[in-house]
């Protein structure tokens, strides 16, 4: 039986990030995170490309012409979207996520989803250090294992 083990080993990984800049501060918590683990993991600094939109529902755009570029062997979405008192939190929650994941499978290529949804600003400073990092290794791991395969 083969068998295919978790590889982090960032070395020689081109990586794409999308960055929505609604909620900035929790943003840049989360950029910095992903940055310093995708370094950590062996990313290099050259290979590691962010691009910015205005707010979650913009991601999937830019995500999928990065993925149809051919340039990436990974890509990482990230960004805020915390709930407000109307029902456009559970839109853009929704939606955004749709579309990430539909870049994923029509690209074939792994798109890390750190994209919090939280109940309020807190729930998400909670979380941006967390999940920037979980995704920078959800990147490589699945990078390393899409080339395995």
């Amino acid at each position: 039986m083969r068998e295919i083990k978790p590889n982090l080993d960032g070395a020689g990984l081109k990586i794409g990030v999308v960055l929505s800049r609604f909620n900035s501060n929790i943003g840049d918590g989360l950029l910095s995170a992903c940055k310093s683990e995708l370094l950590k993991l062996g990313v290099s600094t050259d290979a590691i490309t962010v691009a910015t939109v205005p707010g979650a529902l913009e991601s999937p755009l830019v995500l999928q012409h990065m993925a149809m570029s051919g340039e990436y062997d990974a890509l990482v979405a990230l960004g805020a979207i915390i709930r407000g008192e109307t029902y456009h939190f559970e839109v853009v929650s929704n939606e955004s996520a749709r579309g990430i994941s539909e870049v994923q499978f029509n690209a074939g290529i792994p798109v890390a989803n750190a994209v919090l949804t939280t109940e309020d600003d807190d729930q998400a400073i909670a979380r941006m250090h967390v999940k920037g990092a979980e995704a920078a290794q959800v990147a490589v791991e699945m990078a390393n294992l899409i080339r395995a395969l």
